[in-house]
């Protein structure tokens, strides 16, 4: 896979894909996570010096960053060609371009499982002095993982037991969904490790994301306090 191109191959038409992408509510269910100002920056993203193209398959970011959908018979291949960040910028090109990675495959979990439904996230990300290495942290063997398609079951070193099926797997992300993340069907969960990068990060880094769906304020709150828990215990470092 080319890095500097994250794709991904939705199951859904072009057309509910660039709906995603222009319609700022819609964009919200899978850009980032929940926090102040994410609104803003949806529009400095998405709507702000964007070109559009008139058959709805390319949309040009301001930054040179460039969406494009390509029909198939089974979905959309979205793919995402990084621009190249210069200036103050140039120290966040990895971490831009995983985060893309990652946006992508909220975008496809969005539409292919929760088209109609809105998402509450939990999110958590810190670095460690100690260079822990996330899938250690949690106890997971990524070698030992299905294929992505297949179905999991996974006990945490946080005392959670997660079933599920492999979203996705790179060298350095791991997507679950999660049968307890949402009332109907499942939520998704997306690990990341981060690499140290000078003059950004002094440390190894880990993220974590969780979409769910449809929890109560209670569920959603045990969930984001058991990966704080989890963060302030393994990567506690700024």
């Amino acid at each position: 896979m080319d890095t500097t191109q994250p794709s991904v191959l939705v199951n859904a038409d072009a057309e509910q894909v660039w709906l995603m992408l222009r319609e700022p509510a819609r964009t919200a269910q899978w850009h980032g996570w929940e926090m102040e100002g994410l609104a803003d920056e949806i529009r400095q993203i998405y709507h702000d010096d964007v070109k559009e193209s008139p058959d709805h398959l390319r949309l040009e970011l301001s930054m040179g960053d460039v969406f494009t959908l390509v029909p198939r018979p089974d979905g959309t291949l979205v793919t995402m060609k990084r621009g190249t960040a210069t200036g103050e910028w140039a120290k966040y090109e990895s971490d831009i371009t995983e985060g893309w990675s990652i946006f992508l495959q909220q975008l496809r979990f969005a539409l292919e499982r929760h088209p109609h439904t809105p998402r509450r996230t939990v999110f958590v990300d810190g670095t460690s002095a100690a260079h822990t290495n996330l899938w250690d942290a949690l106890g997971i063997d990524t070698g030992w993982l299905p294929d992505p398609g297949e179905p999991y079951e996974v006990t945490l070193t946080t005392g959670a037991t997660l079933t599920g099926k492999v979203w996705y797997r790179t060298d350095t992300q791991l997507g679950l969904t999660v049968a307890d993340y949402a009332e109907h069907g499942d939520g998704l969960l997306i690990l990341a490790q981060q690499a140290a990068v000078d003059g950004l990060r002094d440390h190894p880094g880990a993220q974590v994301i969780a979409s769910t769906y449809g929890l109560g304020a209670s569920a959603l709150e045990a969930i984001g306090a058991q990966w704080d828990t989890f963060m302030e215990t393994h990567f506690p470092d700024a």
